[in-house]
């Protein structure tokens, strides 16, 4: 869950979830020691480990036999990123068969999916959508070695500020008894298990739900569900409220207001025509987002508070949409309404787009080919600017109307 790696199915295309580090750059310059002789910098961890209290017998136990793995930086230096439309990759991710898994795995834990409930007010769809998209219910773990994932990226000098904490909390875990600095492995970037978390969070949030003393996201899966539901918890979600709900939207919608901007309530919305496919609008005081991910010909969804610990466990604005989507469907939805989108753009034209909207005075972040949330916004003053329906979604049409 905390990651930065792209490990499982759902990381076919980007980092994933919540503390993610890859989805942020370092700073330019940072306190944290790296590079240089391997050996020196290890010793410099065991002095910082054995500072924090930690005997220097397990630091000598968990950096033993330490090594750069060049493959992880090589995963490190050439992360995926989405390029799919949200209709592919949901449709590719939400399938029948992890459907049915996650019906299956939500009776077989039903005890334990009560129990995260009842201690963190989680439901199981949204904790069962996440075990699904990461790991495929534990099938698909990463095989990198994680001691060895974290002592790399930590010497490394590109972010050794986000991955020295790491190290020092997997040191942690092998003092408690659950990393083997040997054989324990995971996706690129250190996370284990299930759920896919990173070393701190783990520490922090990790529950021992099946009693035997440990806290084993690898193996067991009532530790990974009552540690994903205490996570869930701590990044905001809140008990009884919904996190994404479908519905249609009028013609004549304030097409600029839409997007993941605050400002609206639900209430507001329906007062201009949006309507949920569900006829559920007792939400109404909450605050609400209308998000369109293929356009205002496409799906629509209305997103709430709860739809914000999607955003913090992974920034792609696709993954998060399919991810919630996915948790509706678990719990009862019907498959969403794809209606007809307009073709968007492809990488070569989106990047054109972007070239365009950079020399305009927008910040669009990279030029990537990404319709991320930066190109949408910037596309979205212009489509208003230009007088056409600003729902920021990229075709040639408003392509062709760009200087």
């Amino acid at each position: 869950m905390t990651s930065v790696a792209v490990s499982g199915v759902a990381a076919a295309q980007t980092a994933s979830p919540a503390g993610d580090a890859a989805k942020a750059e370092a700073p330019a310059t940072s306190a944290a020691p790296c590079g240089g002789d391997l050996a020196t910098f290890l010793s410099g961890v065991k002095t910082e480990a054995v500072g924090k209290g930690i005997p220097a017998d397990v630091v000598d136990r968990a950096l033993a036999g330490a090594v750069i793995d060049e493959k992880v930086l090589g995963r490190d230096r050439a992360q995926g990123v989405f390029k799919q439309t949200f209709a592919e990759f949901s449709n590719r991710t939400v399938s029948k068969a992890r459907l049915d898994i996650g019906a299956k795995k939500m009776k077989e834990y039903a005890s334990v999916f009560a129990r995260a409930e009842e201690e963190y007010g989680v439901p199981a769809p949204v904790i069962t959508a996440f075990w699904a998209m990461e790991t495929d219910f534990g099938a698909v773990q990463g095989n990198f070695n994680t001691r060895n994932a974290l002592v790399t990226l930590a010497h490394d000098c590109r972010r050794p500020e986000m991955f020295r904490p790491q190290l020092m909390a997997a040191i942690e875990m092998v003092q408690h008894g659950d990393l083997d600095p040997a054989t324990t492995t995971g996706a690129w970037a250190g996370e284990i298990g299930q759920v896919q978390m990173l070393p701190e969070d783990i520490i922090a949030q990790g529950v021992d739900g099946d009693g035997d003393g440990h806290v084993n996201l690898k193996q067991s899966s009532s530790d990974a569900i009552l540690t994903a539901a205490k996570f869930i918890k701590s990044l905001g979600f809140t008990k009884g409220q919904p996190w994404i709900q479908e519905v249609s939207l009028p013609d004549n919608l304030p097409w600029e207001k839409t997007g993941l901007q605050p400002g609206m309530t639900a209430g507001q919305w329906f007062a201009l025509g949006v309507k949920p496919r569900d006829g559920n609008t007792q939400f109404g005081d909450l605050a609400a987002s209308v998000v369109i991910p293929q356009g205002r010909k496409g799906v629509a969804f209305m997103t709430y508070p709860n739809f914000n610990i999607y955003l913090e466990w992974n920034q792609s604005f696709i993954y998060t949409t399919s991810a919630a989507y996915f948790a509706t469907r678990l719990a009862g939805a019907p498959p969403y309404d794809a209606r007809n989108p307009e073709p968007g753009l492809n990488d070569e034209a989106m990047k054109v787009l972007q070239t365009k909207l950079d020399a305009i005075g927008h910040d669009v972040g990279k030029i990537d080919g990404i319709l991320g949330s930066g190109t949408r916004a910037a596309l979205q003053r212009e489509q208003q600017r230009l007088g056409i329906p600003a729902d920021g979604w990229a075709t040639q049409a408003v392509l062709d109307a760009l200087p």
